[in-house]
This record gives structure tokens, sequence and C-alpha cells, in this order.
């Protein structure tokens, strides 16, 4: 389950973010007439399909395992989850629709409906992953049912889909999609402008996304804030571990670094009081401690701690990073006249994919040993597979090997293509256009 989330959500963040992307960039060339614009809005989108397509079928081998893998969860609270799930599947395949529309209608119809399709490929890949996350912010803060004698009664959907930590952690997630998609694409020009392609294509091919990753990557570290507060009070364990706070202390240090061996911090760095001022909102009040926390109630500690930290630290320094960017573009100083600048921006997009690997770790290891906190542990809710479960693994493995090395192939296929002047990649089962047809139909 682990390896197909931590694949899957990768995929996921572009079919979130990259809508917008491309509505902003094809709005730009019809409004400016602007043939690089528009020509870009056409190639991110065929990029979409192909992110969508094998998107489609990890979603599919994790509704499966959602089933097969975790029957003392479904089981028992199938009737609390059916609706988020419902409205996902809902918005899936209606993303696939306007998908498809939006694909074939270059050319076909006029300019202003033809910009308009984009929109709600963008809101149903919001209400998609705005349903998973309430699912998972419900497993950290359960609502919505009560268990009588053992079963689980009195289920309000509702309560579930809008609980009240979704909106706080869809924040979260949706800004880190940006990040993701947005200095991944970003990285894509600037590795093209390294090699010597500095026109108006690169230019702009960089500078949509980047803005875009700006501005999720500066507001960030004020929506990871806001979802941590009341953590104390929620998941006093993970917050402890976060902290990696063996003992209490007031006020306590923000830990930098640091591994828990025998019950002894080693390694790490204090910061004098700034540990109850970012977790607790205040100057005295002391983090949670470990040694307050029955020990089968704890989760891994060093692995949490570490997670944690890694998603905290990369995520400064992006931020402090497009700071520095737009504080000395403002001066006049164009990094992008800059070799280093350009190769960071390149490795920025693998660091926000580590930086969401590492918070979605930190946030389930930490919730340890509950998979609904306090209500289900994960070893009530697991199926017993014995032997079995490593021959699923090892042909799952091999599924997401196979689909990671066809995307890259066909990626690949596609830039390479237009690099040679190709414009205009057929799109399968499409009728077919006279050349005069081709542009993109004026508005009438």
């Amino acid at each position: 389950m682990a390896l197909s989330l931590g694949w899957h959500i990768i995929i996921a963040c572009f079919g979130v973010a990259l809508p917008a992307m491309i509505f902003v960039m094809h709005l730009r060339g019809i409004r400016r007439d602007d043939p690089v614009a528009l020509g870009l809005a056409q190639r991110w989108a065929k990029v979409s399909a192909v992110l969508f397509a094998i998107g489609a079928v990890s979603g599919t081998v994790l509704s499966f395992e959602m089933g097969v893998l975790w029957p003392g969860l479904m089981g028992p609270f199938g009737d609390v989850l059916g609706l988020p799930f419902a409205f996902e599947g809902l918005a899936f395949f209606l993303e696939a629709i306007f998908l498809g529309i939006y694909l074939y209608g270059w050319g076909r119809m006029p300019a202003k409906q033809h910009v308009m399709m984009v929109l709600p490929m963008a809101l149903t890949g919001i209400v998609g992953a705005y349903c998973v996350i309430a699912v998972n912010s419900w497993m950290n803060d359960p609502t919505g049912f009560r268990i009588v004698g053992g079963e689980v009664t009195d289920v309000q959907p509702w309560s579930v889909l809008f609980n009240a930590h979704a909106f706080v952690q869809f924040a979260h997630m949706w800004l880190g999609a940006y990040m993701i998609a947005g200095f991944t694409v970003a990285g894509v020009y600037a590795v093209g402008m390294l090699r010597g392609r500095r026109d108006a294509h690169h230019r702009l091919g960089f500078m949509v996304p980047f803005v875009f990753a700006s501005v999720a990557a500066l507001t960030q570290p004020f929506a990871g804030h806001v979802l941590g507060l009341g953590l104390d009070e929620r998941q006093p364990a993970k917050l402890a571990a976060f902290e990696l706070a063996e003992t209490q202390e007031s006020p306590s240090p923000l830990r930098l670094g640091g591994v828990l061996v025998d019950g002894e911090v080693k390694g790490n760095i204090d910061i004098p009081g700034l540990g109850s001022l970012i977790a607790m909102n205040s100057l005295t009040d002391p983090v949670p401690s470990l040694d307050q926390i029955p020990a089968d109630e704890q989760p891994p500690v060093n692995t949490t701690h570490l997670a944690f930290q890694t998603m905290v630290g990369i995520g400064t320094l992006l931020a402090a990073g497009v700071a520095g960017f737009w504080v000395l573009r403002r001066r006049g100083i164009d990094l992008l006249e800059k070799r280093w600048f350009l190769r960071s921006v390149a490795l920025a997009g693998p660091l926000s994919v580590i930086a969401l690997e590492a918070g979605w770790v930190a946030t389930e290891v930490g919730r340890q040993p509950w998979i609904v906190q306090g209500v289900l542990r994960t070893t009530d809710a697991v199926g017993d597979y014995s032997s079995g479960l490593w021959w699923l693994l090892g042909a799952s493995s091999v599924v997401y090997t196979a689909m990671t090395i066809g995307a890259v192939v066909v990626l690949r296929s596609m830039a390479r293509r237009w690099r040679a002047g190709e414009t205009d990649l057929p799109s399968p089962y499409a009728p077919e256009r006279d050349a005069d047809d081709r542009e993109e139909v004026p508005a009438r």
C-alpha cells in the first residue's frame, strides 16, 4: 500500500495542478494572440493526458488494495467512507470526459468555448483530491459515527466528508501539488535553457509554472502551521515524535536533527523556546513528550521525526529560494541568466517530490499504531495473507516499474518530436483535419 500510494500521489499532483497552468497559458494565447502560449498549452495538455492514463491504472490498483489489504477497515467502516470515495470516482470520470473534449477540441471549437473546457478539468481534479484527503483527515480525527456493542452505527457521511480538519489538510496537500507540478515543469525548461535554448518558448514555459510554484512555496509554511495547531490534543504522540520530545520542557526547544537511541536523544541541535512557539503558539507551553505516552501507543519515533524535518527543511529551502528570486528580479537582477540558478530549479522538482513523500511518511507513520486514531489499530485492520503478500508486492513493483519506464519513454519521445519541429502530434482516433484547419478556431 505504501508503494502504491507513494507512486500514485506524484501523478495525482499533476492532475490537480497542471490544468490550472494549462488554463492560464491557453487564456494568454487567445487574449494576446500568442502562438507560443497556445503551443505550450496544447503540449502540456498532451502530457497531462499521458499522466492521466497511467494515473488511472495506479488509482485502480489502489481501489482494489483498499478492499483486499484492509478488510478490518473497509468492513466495519465502509458506510462511513463510502460517500467520499463515491464522489472521488465521479470526479475522476468527469475529469476524463473534459480532458477528452479539450484534447480533441483543438481546431474544432471556438476559442473561448475551448479554453473553458479546462475549468471543469481543474475543478474535478480538486474535488477528487479533496475527497481522498477528507478520508485521511478523518483517519487522523475520526467523527460522524458511534460504536455500539462493537458495531458502527449512526453514520453521518457528510460529517466525514466535511470533518473539522479536512479543508486545512487539503490546502496543505493542494499547495504541495502546485509545488511539485510547478517546479517540475519549470525545471524541464530550465534544463532546456542550460542547453542553450533561450527562446520565448522556453522562457514562457519556465515562467508560468514557476509563478505557480512560487506562490505555493511561500504559502505552504502558513498552511502547515495552521494544520499543526491543536495537534497536541488530537495526536499528542505524533507531535512528540515530530519534535523528538523525550521529556517535557517548558518552554520546549526546537530540535533540529537528532535520533532517539535507548531513550536518549543524540546528534541534535536545540534552539531554546522555539519549539513551544511553533508547535504550541505559546512562549511557555510545553510540547507533549514521549514519556507521557504508553509505549504501545508511540509511533516509530525516528522515522516520524526525520521525515517531518525533511519535509520542513526542503519546504523552507524552496520558499527561501523563490523569495530571493523575486526580490532580486524586482531589483533588476535576472537569475535566469545564471546557470547555477537554472541548475537549482532543475533540482527543485525532485526536492519537492521528496518533501511531499516525507510529509506523507510523517503523517501516516506518525499515526501508528492506529489506522483510525484512537478507534482502530493497524494490526486489527490489515488482512492475514502470510507469504502471499510478498508475491503481491513483487507483482505491484513490476507494474509500477513498467509504468514509470513507459511514461518516461513516451514523454521523451514527444519532447524529441516537438524539438524536431512536429508541432501537432496526432492524437489516436481523432478525425482527420485539413491543413488550413489546424489553428485555433476564433471566437464567434
